[in-house]
């Protein structure tokens, strides 16, 4: 008897499985970096350096784009903001790395089409869209700089495409509950930030939650929730219906 295929949604999960595998342990070698300066690249020596506080939006859809940033320290997000004026995580970029928005909108001339948040204390350098042109042109170390996480975040936003157009909210839900599960439990996190991490509404999040409270796989509370069933959720990621 031949095996079953794998479906959309079982290639998915497998996908972000790995996928989370790699972000658990980056996030787990930038935890123990977190109070060291990064080596600041030769070619960013001149570069000014600014500090910002949590929270803070750098740019959002519509502004021009007139630096490079290339971060020190912190966590910013990126994220697209639907007609319904609801936001969709795109990526997260950190400590010795950059924004590849903001690099593909200095390349284009266009403007922005998403915003930036950023979620921690922030110390990064920007460089003037005069200068990135210069560096560009003339330093092979600012080229693989900007160029070196273009792969990889492209990979990330195919994937939220995919599961935006293909996988279920219920199994999208039941897939990112998991995938926090293995760092956390109780799992610290807002029915807000669900929604924007999977690409719907928080009110939609919030009845899913609430019926798997009553079903007895989880236990909500106030930015919290915690794992009762796991092994139900598991079944959710592979269900049809």
């Amino acid at each position: 008897m031949l095996a079953p295929q794998p479906n959309a949604t079982m290639r998915y999960y497998a996908k972000m499985t790995t996928l989370y595998d790699q972000d658990f342990l980056k996030h787990q070698y930038k935890r123990q970096k977190r109070y060291l300066m990064p080596k600041v690249p030769k070619c960013l020596a001149g570069a000014q350096k600014i500090e910002l506080g949590p929270n803070v939006k750098i740019f959002e859809a519509g502004d021009s784009c007139d630096h490079f940033y290339y971060l020190i320290k912190g966590s910013v997000r990126v994220e697209l903001l639907t007609y319904s004026g609801k936001p969709i995580t795109l990526y997260r970029f950190g400590s010795g790395e950059s924004c590849i928005l903001t690099s593909s909108c200095l390349l284009s001339g266009d403007p922005y089409n998403a915003e930036a948040i950023t979620e921690t204390m922030v110390e990064a350098l920007a460089v003037p869209i005069i200068d990135f042109r210069y560096l560009l042109e003339n330093s092979d170390e600012f080229r693989q700089l900007v160029f070196q996480s273009f792969g990889q975040r492209l990979s990330e936003m195919m994937m939220k495409i995919e599961q935006i157009i293909s996988v279920p909210i219920h199994q999208r839900l039941a897939i990112l509950l998991l995938n926090r599960l293995r760092k956390q439990n109780p799992i610290i996190v807002t029915h807000d930030q669900i929604a924007s991490e999977i690409g719907t509404a928080r009110e939609v999040i919030t009845r899913k939650l609430h019926s798997w409270d009553e079903e007895g796989l989880i236990i909500r509370g106030r930015g919290k929730i915690t794992i009762i069933d796991e092994i139900a959720l598991r079944k959710i990621t592979n269900s049809t219906v």
